[in-house]
């Protein structure tokens, strides 16, 4: 059975958004990556959103239009997806389809992503979104030392 539609607004994420972000960031990935060890705490998590996510990436967040707050976060930098997390509450939605058509629109030239090798369901999405995997790592080059896939999307 499908998921109503999500009434939300796509807006750019300022400074009193990071915090809010970051939760949406934290529930999403304990909720799709449990096997998935983060090398960060919760507190670093939050501070690397107000420091680092906010202030000097492309971030949009989504908030429910019902006052319900953050329930998404996308993240550009340049031509590189590097986040899109949802509220776990919040998927099946259409609100990552949105985040998707989004992204191409801001880099109408083509998307590049990373997800793990263990989040089939991201996998899936990214797919049906007409990205293609083209390398598959041993996770030597990331944080969480998760084996990882490379995905792109070319107009």
């Amino acid at each position: 059975m499908s998921r109503p539609e999500a009434v939300v607004t796509l807006r750019r994420a300022t400074a009193p958004d990071a915090a809010s972000a970051a939760d949406v960031w934290l529930r999403s990935f304990a909720a799709a990556l449990p096997t998935v060890v983060s090398p960060r705490s919760g507190d670093e998590v939050r501070a690397h959103f107000r420091e680092v996510v906010v202030p000097l990436r492309e971030t949009w967040i989504a908030e429910a239009a019902d006052g319900g707050g953050t329930v998404g976060v996308m993240v550009l930098n340049g031509s590189l997806l590097s986040q899109l997390y949802l509220d776990p509450d919040w998927r099946g939605r259409g609100i990552g389809d949105r985040f998707v058509a989004l992204a191409k629109e801001r880099s109408p030239e083509g998307l590049s992503l990373w997800t793990f090798q263990v989040n089939k369901p991201a996998h899936r999405f990214y797919e049906r979104h007409g990205f293609v995997a083209v390398e598959y790592t041993d996770g030597s080059g990331n944080e969480e030392r998760e084996p990882d896939v490379r995905y792109e999307w070319r107009p």
